[in-house]
């Protein structure tokens, strides 16, 4: 007898819908799985046997083939135990092809019957509701996350003779689940907190209204991280649209809390500079996504930039030039998104002191290899450059009140909302995102700017990116002044900016 029940493979941050054949025939007994099969799939004959016995269900003596559809796509995971227990089941006379229709079934089997948690639900509950399926059978442990998502039917169940006693239409007592929507913390760093420091506060409002790269540099002590761990503060809600993303992300590699609902509180990553290229950039055996996807939406800091692997500094070029990264393996490819903010931070030489020679005890050449791990196509992809001065003693005893992340909160998303009305056609949210082929439509440049930048050009030896960047950054200052055109004092200050800390 043949049955046919759906399940789903993660690709990427997405799911693809697969079909679980089932064929169970005379013949010498045995369990046959084909299917390009990765070895916990091909395991999993042992697991559903084991479980569907220990579950009360007798089996008889014969050959039983299980075929998962399309056979050219990989499947990996534990999350087909419970689709291929039900396909032979059905295909054994314990379930009817009406008790199965338009259900999606998920989850690992344990050998004493019982449905252990997967990841990728949130993925695997949208495919389903994208393929027309009615009802999504799985573990009870991921019924918060499931239950995320409306207009599909989610049984969260906590064993497999409960999910064949409810499809025989037994009673489904339903656990009522308070999902409580994330929200952003009210104790996120703030920005009134730091004392002076007026040029950087100025930089990183840029940097985050925009959506540019940006790169600290000073002396130990100086403020670098503190001012980076207070960039989430000032950055604007997340959007429907990229809470879901963010949260599909968190979803696949297991870190996403489904009692909590969808993200909607832009990630801060700061990785140690120990971490290896595979935790940064994703992937391994059965690819999960890195740093840069789980940053994705808000900030990755990389402090002491330098001391990062030359290797885990250059596999960020395609990142940040297509705000995503393609994961190459034997079993195929998967994208993952990358729409960081990349904030870096480092000191101008080994020991910190540089420029201050009374203190700096670095040869030219140790500070000269020091500023040369980072590479030029690297710096390229910065935007902004920022020298940070220690703060003086006077501005520690500064009374008065400094400028809230409140306040620049607003005149950031007032920057956005200018942006995004403006590159509407393009699809794009940010002055960042622009391609160097519209800026002649969107960042036009009169006589006197275009000979500023010729200037600029010259002085700052800039490379085509380089340039283009410059006059992106120039857009950004032009909006949070709520000019429409970019005018040569903005051009001015986006050139401070391009000052590389140099030898």
């Amino acid at each position: 007898m043949f049955s046919k029940t759906y399940g789903a493979a993660i690709l990427g941050i997405d799911a693809q819908m697969i079909q679980v054949e089932a064929d169970v025939s005379d013949g010498l007994p045995g369990y046959e799985l084909v299917g390009y099969l990765s070895s916990e799939v091909r395991e999993a004959k042992e697991r559903v046997r084991v479980a569907i016995h220990n579950a009360g269900f007798v089996l008889p003596p014969k050959k039983v083939t299980i075929n998962l559809s399309p056979a050219d796509l990989r499947k990996e995971g534990t999350a087909f135990d419970l689709p291929i227990a039900i396909a032979i089941l059905t295909a054994s006379g314990y379930l009817s092809e009406e008790m199965i229709a338009h259900t999606m079934f998920c989850g690992e089997l344990s050998l004493n019957g019982e449905l252990n948690p997967v990841n990728g639900i949130l993925p695997i509950v949208l495919c389903a509701k994208k393929e027309g399926l009615k009802r999504m059978i799985l573990p009870l442990a991921n019924r918060a996350e499931a239950r995320m998502m409306d207009g599909i039917e989610v049984l969260a169940l906590q064993s497999l003779s409960d999910v064949v006693r409810v499809l025989q239409g037994g009673t489904y007592e339903e656990e009522v689940v308070t999902i409580e929507q994330e929200t952003e913390s009210g104790e996120l760093p703030d920005f009134k907190d730091v004392c002076g420091q007026v040029i950087a506060k100025r930089a990183i409002e840029i940097a985050v209204a925009g959506g540019h790269n940006i790169l600290f540099t000073g002396s130990p002590g100086a403020g670098k991280t503190m001012l980076a761990s207070r960039i989430p503060s000032i950055m604007p809600a997340l959007t429907k649209e990229e809470s879901l993303e963010l949260s599909k992300i968190y979803s696949v590699a297991g870190r996403l809390d489904g009692e909590k609902g969808l993200l909607t509180a832009r990630p801060f990553r700061a990785p140690h500079h120990t971490v290896t290229p595979i935790a940064m950039a994703g992937g391994g055996r059965r690819p999960v996504p890195g740093e840069i996807s789980l940053a994705s939406g808000g900030v990755l800091f990389l402090d002491e930039f330098p001391e990062y692997s030359r290797q885990t500094i250059e596999l960020l070029r395609q990142p940040l030039e297509e705000k995503k990264i393609t994961i190459n393996r034997m079993a195929g490819t998967c994208d993952y998104p990358a729409t960081f903010l990349l904030v870096a931070a480092m000191n101008p030489c080994p020991c910190g002191a540089y420029p201050n020679r009374n203190l700096c005890r670095c040869t030219e050449p140790q500070i000269r290899r020091y500023q040369g791990r980072i590479s030029r196509p690297i710096l390229d992809r910065i935007d902004l450059f920022l020298q940070i001065a220690p703060v003086g003693y006077e501005e520690l005893l500064q009374q008065g009140e400094q400028e809230s992340s409140v306040q620049i909160r607003k005149r950031v998303e007032a920057a956005r909302k200018l942006q995004y009305q403006r590159y509407r056609k393009l699809g794009i949210h940010t002055n960042a995102e622009l391609p160097a082929s519209s800026l002649k439509e969107y960042c036009p440049l009169g006589e006197r700017e275009t000979e500023m930048m010729k200037e600029a050009f010259y002085t700052y030896q800039l490379s085509a990116r380089a340039y283009h960047r410059m006059i992106k950054v120039a857009r950004t200052i032009a909006d949070l002044a709520g000019e429409e055109r970019i005018l040569p004092e903005h051009l001015s200050e986006a050139a401070c900016y391009r000052n590389e800390m140099k030898l």
